[in-house]
């Protein structure tokens, strides 16, 4: 893990600029296929300038009622090997206190590390506490957590297994991944505490995005960690204590990025709804498992048919086989609206994020499948500022170029036994 700890995180996007709103036409894409088949293509050009305010973004892409907190500094970590050096570097850098919420914790080399990380901290008189799922998380060793419990870390587990209390308690899972250190900086995406996002050679080498978060949006990540463990643990002395405490030292936002934290599943399900809807020039969305409702599939068509660029990122090869099926039960309806559907070939996609007019966008743990709709306890940060989704959409165009293309006149040419497997889950997702 030491190329690992070595590597280091991305620079900070710049930000500033005048409030002036300007409006830049789209241009079409140059695009050329290389000899083994990759898109190869320049992004358009922006539609809106970098000056454009956060608010007037926000009111254009966001639905009433979420609260956008401005005055944030965003960075865009691709992968473990962006994220887990910059977290790690927080981490030690903690003054005060640690709140680490996951869904899984896996005791390899790279909760190995992590752990000796918050320990350490806990050690030197930071105030650690770390959450991690039941399911997410099983198996990890209980050795390893009991350890980093008698070193100082106050760390739990989330709805432990338990047969008597039902399913909806056995499905409910915490599938959040936060982190936010002594106030100031956080942390929120795909990523979990594993070695599947390490480097390939020392992990899996996952696909997946964390933005980095300073200014105000921080405490409103802080708060979706302290209602979970609240809610789980009812240690409300302390979190009065601790939070009169917080309000003294609340993020300054010295940024200028509007972020909008969301927790609510419906509300950010509502979000890429609305935002896809608005969408002028191009919606992108990078999904790791794929189970759209019909809402999501007809405004994804209306957008394609109304000459919007639609593309999905999606995977080619699923850690989860079955869900690879489901979703290309959906591929000839939106394929044949006009959207573009393209396979990630290199081991396993794992994000979560979209990008609409390179404007807007959103990275969290929320998926486009029905369990995160229904049951998970979820967070996305979604952001409105033309230089981060830019950012957001060379990675996206990036990604693509590496890709396998669907197209429906091949996809029509699928084997039977394909066709006849995709019915029989089509069939069975209806009676669900």
């Amino acid at each position: 893990m030491r190329d690992l700890e070595a590597t280091s995180g991305a620079e900070a996007e710049s930000q500033g600029g005048s409030r002036r709103r300007a409006v830049t036409l789209p241009s079409e894409p140059d695009a050329a296929r290389s000899p083994g088949g990759c898109l190869v293509e320049e992004a358009p050009s922006p539609l809106w300038s970098s000056g454009v305010s956060p608010l007037l973004l926000a009111r254009y892409y966001l639905p009433r009622g979420h609260v956008v907190s401005r005055g944030n500094t965003c960075v865009l970590l691709r992968d473990g090997v962006e994220a887990y050096p910059a977290m790690l570097e927080a981490i030690r850098g903690a003054r005060r206190y640690i709140r680490l919420e996951t869904y899984m914790f896996i005791t390899d080399a790279v909760g190995e590390l992590f752990g000796q990380a918050l320990a350490e901290a806990a050690e030197r008189g930071v105030h650690v506490k770390v959450l991690y799922d039941a399911v997410g998380s099983w198996t990890s060793r209980r050795g390893f957590f009991e350890a980093l419990r008698q070193r100082g870390v106050d760390i739990r587990l989330f709805k432990p297994f338990s047969l008597s209390r039902g399913w909806r308690h056995l499905v409910r899972r915490d599938h959040r991944k936060i982190l936010v250190v002594d106030g100031e900086v956080a942390f929120t995406g795909g990523v979990n505490i594993s070695a599947h996002w390490a480097p390939e050679g020392q992990g899996g080498g996952w696909r997946d995005d964390v933005l980095r978060i300073e200014g105000p949006a921080v405490h409103a990540l802080e708060r979706r960690f302290l209602a979970t463990w609240r809610l789980m643990f009812q240690d409300r002395f302390h979190r009065w204590t601790q939070g009169l405490h917080r309000w003294r030292r609340r993020p300054v936002g010295r940024g200028h990025v509007g972020v909008a934290v969301l927790s609510s599943r419906r509300g950010i399900h509502r979000a890429y709804l609305h935002a896809i809807q608005r969408a002028r020039r191009s919606v992108l969305i990078a999904a790791a498992y794929f189970v759209p409702d019909r809402r999501l599939v007809a405004v994804l068509r209306d957008a394609a048919r109304r000459g919007v660029e639609v593309r999905l990122l999606l995977n080619a090869r699923s850690d989860h086989p079955l869900l690879e099926f489901v979703s290309r039960t959906f591929y000839e309806k939106l394929l044949g609206a006009g959207v573009r559907i393209f396979e990630w070939q290199r081991g396993v996609l794992h994000a979560k994020t979209a990008v609409v007019d390179g404007a807007w966008g959103t990275v969290g743990s929320f998926n486009l499948e029905r369990l995160s709709l229904a049951f998970n306890h979820e967070v996305n940060a979604v952001f409105a500022d033309p230089r981060l989704g830019r950012r957001l959409e060379e990675s996206f165009r990036e990604d693509c170029t590496g890709c396998r293309e669907v197209t429906l006149a091949e996809f029509r040419r699928r084997p039977l036994w394909r066709k006849l497997l995709e019915r029989i889950l089509v069939s069975l997702r209806e009676r669900l």
